[in-house]
């Protein structure tokens, strides 16, 4: 099947302004997210608090959610994760307005990092979102934020049934919109700093035949960089379905992105210092980038690694999946989806340490991976009595290819496209990875439902057996398993607003095959830690109240963690060199904190949402390397902020809004011995807009105004993009990029 005239059909014009939509809360006993188009959340009878995050009510653990109308509120092609940033113990980071150029994306809840989350995309596994690709893809290449109707984010710990063997800390799970059962179309056009264009198109079908709805939507996003020379662009094509069946429904989606950024230049503290932050790469100047390679600096450079001439990262992505819906009545439901994944990628970085010829110092070395992924999700549900049953299996068979190649350039190159036959492969693997999980669940309530308990368990196994076909990077199997990782939560409703809530929970993470595993050593290296390796697990507790009040609404929780053999790939040399990566045991890290979410209403029209977070992560443990040991006990975990404060106000009527908002985020360390970090700062932001009904031809439309980084602040965002190391006390370690500065857009939607 030809996708390519579905693309370039679709991809015209852009997003409509959605209503807003207060999420409802998956209950402890459901596995996913409420339905796609859920109904508003209750409310007190008094002053209705007008916010989009609902607070988990009824939940045995820490549930928040962001729904599309507040998403609808950001920069349109924006990150949901840019939406999350303001909820506690969230930490997001980015070096692009938008949040979607993934080198530099960071995300951490509670002190655990990206890949030690879970993500699905209704239900489907999205991996661990690992840039260097190798069981899933990144939201940013998943869907249009456009057509996700809500994000539900569990800071301690997820549900049981939740597709993923990373999520050690919490999940994040994302909820597709169903196609509406009016015929429409959508479209939104957004421009503004860097010569950004964006482009959406929507076409819903309305209901036909037997009640058969469909979408098909299209983008074209064109930015770019906002320092140095280089786009980063990405066409997308959405589609889903939905055809009752008497009772039941079938549904499913196919998925496609194509994208294509080009890199910033990672930055060390001293570079700061003596190039600037706003330094970046060579291009588009190809004399200077040879001179540098011969040797010849200019303009405060002193070292090969400095600069490049670019770097480049493409992806192409086609997700799809069919989900059957059953209801059998008197409380026994079942569902079961089918998926696939595929995925062609690769990375490009222009090195001075490779020669293409005695003449050009320079080649492009590239990382380049595929995956090919395909699995089966089925739970089972009974209600009766006071029981609420569930249980259900995830099966993954994952295939990945990862390789290192060179590719001789001879003048000014062009890298814009998928490189084929180098000229020297360094090393290349293949990875098979099977994945099985089964879960089983019971809630019992209590005095009319306001006394809740939850118990049950999952068992996950996860075994990869790797091949090397060229180099000396490591080959052979690994298995990471559980046999019974238990859950348990209770709920009691004190009345009036009030809900306390308890859970404890453990989960274990299953090894990374590809770039950032256990693979990714030499074979000796291998075959002497494996037999003694052991996969991360952690045990999470939280305890927490939520109250809601005329006016006020809100929650706090305390949490704890013992997070055991914890593991960490330490780099052994600049990022660009690609040497093997040492595979460290940090050994346990102890977590405590407490964060707090409030919204007040301050007026009809006006509320204010305040967070706050305190996370002390420490390492309990020294450990050795290479023979010598480091002292980091006691220190505070890399990339993971002790405090943060999110405030946001917000003014919004029938027609306009206004909401400006800003995040403080705390230091932050890339060192494990704490001798280096980044000082703390805080963003602002502010949007604005306005909706009308029956405008000429339109249902509706809207124009908004986005500003990003309103004050411009000058500040260093993504710790850790070429990994972390135990020391760094000249500063000299290229780990780190710049925030975008202050950015404007305007967006035009209408609705027909």
């Amino acid at each position: 099947m030809r996708y390519t005239p579905i693309y370039l059909a679709c991809a015209v014009l852009a997003q409509t302004l959605p209503a807003a939509v207060l999420a409802a809360e998956p209950n402890d006993d459901q596995t996913a997210p409420a339905p796609a188009q859920a109904a508003p959340a209750a409310t007190p009878p008094k002053a209705a608090v007008q916010v989009v995050e609902t607070f988990g009510r009824g939940q045995s653990r820490q549930v928040q959610n962001i729904s599309r109308s507040d998403m609808a509120k950001l920069v349109p092609g924006s990150s949901p994760f840019k939406a999350m940033e303001k909820l506690p113990g969230v930490s997001f980071q980015s070096a692009d307005a938008f949040g979607i150029y993934e080198w530099s994306t960071r995300l951490s809840i509670r002190g655990f990092s990206q890949n030690q989350l879970g993500f699905t995309l209704d239900d489907i596994p999205l991996g661990d979102m690992s840039y260097g690709n190798h069981n899933g893809l990144h939201i940013s290449r998943a869907i249009s934020p456009e057509n996700l109707v809500r994000v539900a984010v569990s800071q301690g710990a997820g549900g049981l049934g939740t597709a993923s063997t990373s999520n050690l800390g919490g999940t994040v799970q994302f909820v597709m919109q169903d196609p509406s059962e009016a015929m429409g179309f959508q479209a939104t056009e957004t421009v503004g700093s860097e010569n950004t264009s964006r482009t959406y198109a929507r076409f819903d079908s309305g209901a036909f035949g037997n009640g058969t709805t469909f979408y098909l939507s299209g983008t074209r996003q064109k930015t770019d960089k906002w320092k140095g020379v280089g786009m980063q662009n990405q066409k997308m094509f959405n589609s889903k379905f939905v055809q009752p069946i008497g009772d039941h429904t079938l549904s499913g989606f196919f998925n496609y992105s194509d994208r294509n950024e080009v890199d910033y230049q990672d930055l060390s503290l001293e570079m700061t210092g003596r190039l600037g932050y706003d330094w970046d790469n060579y291009a588009p100047d190809w004399s200077r980038a040879l001179a540098a390679a011969k040797g010849n600096y200019s303009g405060g450079v002193t070292t090969l690694d400095d600069a490049y001439y670019l770097g480049r990262g493409l992806r192409k992505d086609k997700l799809g999946a069919l989900k059957l819906d059953l209801d059998f009545g008197d409380g026994f439901t079942a569902k079961a989806s089918a998926y696939m994944h595929h995925n062609d990628g690769q990375g490009h970085w222009f090195t001075p340490y490779t020669p293409s010829s005695a003449t050009v110092p320079i080649s492009v070395r590239t990382s380049e991976y595929t995956i090919d992924r395909h699995g089966l999700i089925a739970d089972l549900s009974w209600d009766f009595g006071n029981h609420a049953v569930r249980g259900g299996f995830w099966w993954e068979k994952s295939e990945h290819d990862f390789q290192r190649a060179f590719y001789g350039v001879s003048g000014y190159p062009d890298d814009s496209h998928f490189l084929t036959d180098p000229v020297a492969v360094a090393f290349k693997q293949k990875f098979d990875t099977t994945t099985t999980q089964f879960y089983l669940q019971d809630t019992m309530t209590f005095m009319e439902k306001r006394l809740k308990l939850n118990y049950g368990f999952k068992s996950p196994k996860a075994t990869t057996d790797a091949t090397s076909l060229v180099g000396t990077r490591a080959a052979g199997s690994i298995t990471a398993k559980k046999s019974f990782l238990p859950q348990v939560g209770v709920f009691y409703s004190l009345g009036e607003g009030d809900e306390v809530f308890a859970s404890a929970s453990q989960n274990m993470r299953a090894y990374q095959p590809g770039v950032a595993g256990p693979f990714s050593q030499t074979q000796s290296a291998f075959n002497a830690g494996t037999p003694n390796l052991k996969p991360e697990t952690s045990i999470t507790t939280d305890f927490g109240w939520r109250f809601r009040r005329d006016g006020l609404q809100g929650s706090v929780a305390l949490y704890h963690t013992d997070f055991s053999d914890r593991q960490l790939l330490v780099a052994t040399c600049s990022g660009i060199s690609g040497c093997p990566s040492t595979l460290v045991n940090v050994g346990k890290v102890a977590t405590n904190g407490i964060e707090a979410l409030a919204v007040f209403k301050l007026a009809k029209d006006l509320s204010w949402l305040n967070s706050a977070t305190y996370n002390r992560s420490e390492y309990k443990s020294d450990y050795m390397d290479n023979g010598k040991l480091v002292p980091a006990a006691g220190k505070q975990v890399v990339d993971a902020p002790k405090t943060m404060f999110a405030t946001e106000l917000t003014w919004e009527d029938h027609q306009s809004f206004v909401r400006v908002g800003a995040k403080y985020t705390g230091e932050r360390y890339y060192t494990f011995l704490n001798d280096q970090g980044v000082p703390a700062y805080t963003v602002a932001t502010l949007s604005a807009g306005m909706k009308w009904k029956k405008l000429w031809m339109l249902k509706e439309a809207s124009v908004q105004v986005h500003v990003n980084n309103l004050f411009d602040k000058t500040y260093l965002a993504t710790i850790g993009s070429n990994g972390f190391v135990k020391s760094d006390p000249t500063g000299t370690f290229q780990t780190l990029l710049t925030g975008a500065p202050r950015q404007i857009f305007l967006s035009l939607s209408g609705h027909m």
